[in-house]
């Protein structure tokens, strides 16, 4: 294997590759049968057909070869040549365009004279068109379920083929009942295989021209980003496919100055995307320090009248308090109840990753949680925990807005 690549093509049996050969194979067997049945009858419109399945027959190559080298990366290409996929897409949907064209041309050129044949070979006929239909649902199902662009612009050509086939149907029938109806038939299907070749062509060119992916992705990527308690906010996020493949990059203000907790960060990030957004190879996160104008502060409570409670567990409630740091002034207040206040394992646990929700830059109790679950918890997420020796919310206020006096004890 040459040096220069640092990743082997995808394997013969790689369920996508399978079924480009597969989509190879039964191409030939629709250029035999169609050919032979062209020589048999003298049907100029089934020759066309047959001419038109060999170009099905370099697409299915050209797809092979596409599947093949999408997943190979070098250095001259880090992000790897997944777009080779799109690039086949678009081919095959300008063999679409062709396709439209030997229709209309076959309808308005082709011979409308009765040929002896018997009605035997419209049963074939009709095989020849069940097999690229049931074919080009398999294709597609498949191209979906990996979103092989590839694989979907290919079943997208059967289907065409279909329509291909069926105008040959009309055509040999009316011929039979003395009914020319092809040429009106070929019109009506080239319309919308001109419809189904722009769509590929449109979608191929957003991914080579580097086009965002959809609206939903993002707003699926930005949720899972905004779910981990140490991010303040983001700054930017942007996807881009390439090939079936999805790179996401974004920008993010994190709630700590420890390199190593924002690096953990990233991974984080990196992983949850990865679970839960389908197709995503890579995902670039770069971390800024947030810069505070006000803090969070969150303080356990025995009852609402505002006295601090002994243990962070038990608390009944918690105070929500924001600081802005300019003003030296309270802000917001509010008081929320501990759902878990009743549970006997892993109680703090559970009450720290509630407190959390809310994103708090400072947890005061008068237990100290050093060494304790709660306590690297709420340290892990970029959350300071204060231990501190005041009784009460009213005396505890003045403390925060002013930071001259410590609240630690």
């Amino acid at each position: 294997m040459s040096n220069a690549m640092n990743e082997a093509p995808l394997p013969a049996k790689t369920p996508i590759v399978k079924v480009g050969i597969y989509s190879l194979a039964v191409n030939l067997i629709l250029v035999a049968a169609k050919l032979s049945l062209s020589f048999l009858t003298g049907s100029l419109a089934l020759r066309a057909d047959a001419f038109h399945s060999l170009v099905d027959v370099f697409a299915s190559i050209a797809l092979i070869i596409g599947l093949r080298i999408s997943a190979r990366k070098s250095p001259n290409f880090p992000y790897g040549l997944y777009k080779v996929e799109n690039l086949v897409s678009a081919i095959i949907s300008l063999l679409l365009f062709l396709t439209a064209y030997e229709i209309v041309a076959e309808a308005v050129k082709g011979s409308t004279s009765v040929e002896s044949f018997g009605y035997w070979i419209l049963v074939i006929v009709v095989i020849l068109i069940l097999i690229p239909l049931f074919f080009s649902r398999y294709e597609l199902s498949t191209g979906k379920k990996y979103n092989s662009p590839s694989l979907i612009a290919d079943g997208s050509q059967f289907r065409a083929d279909v329509l291909g086939s069926s105008i040959v149907f009309i055509g040999l029938l009316g011929q039979l009942l003395g009914f020319p109806l092809d040429r009106i038939a070929a019109g009506i299907v080239a319309l919308f295989i001109v419809y189904a070749a722009w769509g590929l062509l449109l979608s191929s060119m957003r991914v080579l021209l580097d086009a965002s992916v959809n609206h939903d992705i993002l707003d699926k990527t930005s949720s899972i980003i905004k779910a981990q308690p140490m991010v303040g906010s983001i700054d930017s996020l942007v996807g881009r496919n390439s090939g079936r493949y999805i790179f996401i990059e974004t920008t993010i203000k994190v709630r700590t100055t420890d390199l190593n907790k924002a690096h953990a960060l990233s991974e984080r990030i990196e992983q949850a995307i990865k679970s839960n957004v389908p197709n995503v190879d890579r995902v670039l996160v770069h971390c800024e320090p947030e810069v505070k104008t006000k803090l969070r502060y969150i303080i356990t409570l025995s009852d609402r009248g505002g006295k601090l409670n002994q243990e962070f567990g038990t608390s009944s409630y918690f105070a929500i308090v924001d600081i802005d740091n300019r003003q030296k002034t309270v802000v917001s207040q509010e008081i929320v109840a501990n759902p878990y206040r009743e549970f006997e394992k892993g109680r703090g646990i559970k009450v720290a990753e509630f407190l959390l929700t809310y994103k708090p830059d400072v947890v005061i109790s008068k237990e100290s949680l050093t060494g304790k679950g709660p306590g690297y918890a709420l340290d892990n997420a970029g959350t300071e925990v204060r231990q501190t020796e005041v009784n009460t919310l009213d005396e505890l206020l003045p403390q925060l807005a002013n930071p001259g006096e410590k609240v630690n004890s």
